[in-house]
């Protein structure tokens, strides 16, 4: 749903065919996570995107990244680098038939696998609590000509470092997957204003 956009919860529990409780029950867990807006005897909104909070997410996501891959050089085993490897290819052939919208999907299943082989798999549980706005604009970004393309082969040099168990040139190909991810999803700040909360309501927040 877009930003802004309200939410009716008697259309979605006929949607899903559940009764309006735990509609209301998710719609409230939403809420916690600042991706809903409830307001009592007004209504509910579909939050507009934080950019300081998906920004405040992509510093500690790049944080806790950087360390987990750098541990994850010293522990890949050959199988875990088949794995990473196999990620890839999906990531390609889902280019190929331009499934976007399943990208991101084996997008986080390469950045957990690196958690994993890390031996912090814990460290991807936290990522994803600190990453729900920035996640946003993943989606966003994802149809910007030609990104997903040099996303996929920034996996490749990253899982290549891996597999030679260079923890400084994992770090580094990390780091500048992150940097320039991000940097194309901040281009939409300016492209799409009206879906982002603006500076006095994320002072609210």
């Amino acid at each position: 749903m877009q930003p802004g956009s309200a939410i009716q919860e008697k259309d979605i529990a006929t949607r899903f065919e559940v009764s309006r409780t735990p509609v209301r029950e998710a719609l409230q867990r939403l809420a916690e996570e600042d991706l809903v807006h409830i307001y009592p005897h007004s209504g509910t909104w579909v939050s507009r995107i934080s950019f300081r909070v998906a920004e405040e997410g992509f510093v500690l996501r790049r944080a806790l990244e950087v360390e987990s891959v750098r541990k994850a050089a010293g522990r890949i085993t050959e199988t875990d680098a088949m794995q990473l490897n196999a990620i890839i290819a999906r990531m390609r052939v889902i280019l190929q038939e331009d499934r976007l919208a399943d990208y991101l999907e084996e997008d986080d299943a390469f950045h957990a696998s690196i958690a994993r082989i890390s031996g912090y798999p814990r460290i991807w549980k936290f990522i994803t609590l600190a990453k729900v706005h920035l996640d946003r604009m993943r989606q966003l970004s994802a149809p910007v000509p030609g990104h997903l393309a040099e996303v996929t082969e920034q996996h490749a040099a990253i899982a290549q470092a891996l597999q030679r168990g260079n923890a400084m040139q994992a770090e580094l190909a990390m780091r500048i997957h992150l940097d320039s991810s991000f940097a194309v999803m901040a281009g939409m700040y300016d492209g799409k204003a009206a879906i982002f909360a603006d500076d006095a309501e994320d002072a609210a927040e």
